[in-house]
């Protein structure tokens, strides 16, 4: 079964399902996808509500090396006790849904991450993104520019690529200084 969505030029959206031919126009895209998931026989899912200003909502993982799982006794604590804003989930890993508050969608995460580490010894080290910066949205100059700016999905894959390559340095036996050293020698301001 194939499901297609078409923005059309007068801000209405389109849905078709190519199996049976089921054809519906609205301006509220969500409202397409309730209609078009109805009749595929699909569960519909809303997406979540707007978070209040100055807070942003994210997932923070634990992917080491795959033999530990949500249930893993390092974990009991977190689960127990996670940050406030953060819920614990099984995504194949140990996962925390958070929704925090925070001047960006970065410090968000850098408080969270620091505050695990520093109550728990747990270093989150991405946030569940998939795919490759060059898969990012955006079609001008700057192709990781989305509509939600520094605090869309590409903040959040930015987020993702530092918590990596903190961890995965680590591995290599690097330090901050080294990581703090390349950063700096990038001219990032």
């Amino acid at each position: 079964m194939s499901l297609q969505f078409l923005r059309n030029a007068d801000g209405t959206v389109t849905g078709h399902n190519e199996t049976n031919g089921f054809t519906v126009t609205h301006a509220d895209e969500e409202e397409v996808k309730r209609q078009l998931y109805e009749d595929a026989g699909w569960a519909y899912t809303p997406p979540p509500s707007p978070v209040p200003p100055g807070h942003h909502r994210f997932l923070l993982v634990h992917e080491e090396d795959g033999t530990c799982g949500f249930d893993d006794e390092r974990y009991a604590a977190l689960r127990a006790r996670p940050p406030e804003g953060c819920v614990p989930a099984d995504h194949g890993h140990f996962a925390l849904e958070c929704e925090r508050r925070g001047k960006t969608l970065l410090d968000a995460v850098a408080c969270t991450v620091a505050e695990v580490r520093r109550e728990h010894g747990v270093v989150m080290n991405g946030l569940g993104v998939a795919g490759r910066p060059g898969e990012w949205p955006g079609t001008d100059t700057d192709a990781c520019a989305d509509a939600d700016g520094r605090d869309g999905d590409a903040a959040g894959r930015v987020a993702h690529l530092v918590l990596t390559a903190a961890y995965r340095s680590r591995q290599l036996g690097y330090g901050r200084k080294e990581l703090v050293r390349l950063l700096d020698a990038t001219g990032i301001e």
